[in-house]
């Protein structure tokens, strides 16, 4: 055979082959191509979806975040409360400092010297101090509301006096005039206290002296929020606290 007619057989054979592989090699190139992409999507996924969590995650702890700072306000807010509610339910409890009485001389309300001298060794032990009141009651052994009436008159004269003198304001002054009668006080011995409370119809006892007993009653809130004496004049200045 003709070396040329030969190769020209040979050629014919090659082409359809040479053909089919070119078209495999398009094919396996678009594969390729489309598993890129198909990668390229999946990453492109995957990161987005791991931008979502981590966005949620952080959502989330912020979340968790705000939820303890609002349970650290509302713990802070019933302890406000409770304090309020202590502060408030103390408010009107008051104790008892000391106590005096101050004479009068039969049948007149003026103040001696021994009993301006207590008023004022009171009105000094006063200087500085914050939630106080003056109790006063006062007796008189006039009968009916002749005593009434004198008695009065003793409690306005202490009055005058803490006020005019010492500059007590007159809101901390709290007065009743009880006349001759006085209720009976409980004795201090255990045997005279068990006879006390045998008896339930404790008998008022007359008086027979002019008298004003003065009781220094003190809110121990409003004392322990007080300033320092010193503080606490210059701050007011003219008020005696």
């Amino acid at each position: 055979m003709n070396p040329f007619a030969r190769k020209k057989w040979v050629q014919k054979r090659l082409d359809p082959i040479n053909d089919r592989l070119s078209e495999l090699d398009q094919v396996n190139a678009k594969n390729a191509q489309d598993i890129k992409d198909v990668d390229a999507r999946a990453q492109a996924g995957i990161h987005q979806a791991q931008s979502s969590a981590d966005q949620a995650n952080q959502a989330a702890q912020a979340a968790g975040t705000e939820a303890q700072n609002a349970s650290n306000a509302a713990q802070q807010a019933s302890g406000h409360v409770d304090s309020i509610n202590t502060t408030v339910n103390g408010l009107d409890q008051y104790k008892q400092v000391t106590d005096l009485s101050v004479a009068f001389r039969p049948g007149t309300s003026v103040l001696t010297s021994d009993s301006r001298q207590k008023l004022d060794e009171l009105a000094a032990s006063l200087t500085g101090r914050q939630g106080y009141i003056l109790e006063m009651d006062a007796h008189s052994p006039g009968a009916g509301s002749m005593g009434i009436q004198s008695s009065e008159r003793l409690n306005d004269a202490v009055k005058r006096y803490l006020v005019e003198e010492h500059q007590i304001p007159i809101y901390r002054l709290h007065a009743v005039a009880l006349g001759n009668a006085v209720e009976q006080q409980q004795a201090s011995s255990d045997e005279n206290a068990a006879d006390q409370s045998a008896s339930t119809d404790a008998k008022p006892m007359h008086i027979h002296s002019n008298s004003v007993h003065i009781r220094l009653m003190e809110n121990s809130l409003a004392a322990q929020a007080a300033a320092s004496p010193q503080s606490a004049a210059a701050s007011t200045g003219a008020e005696r606290p």
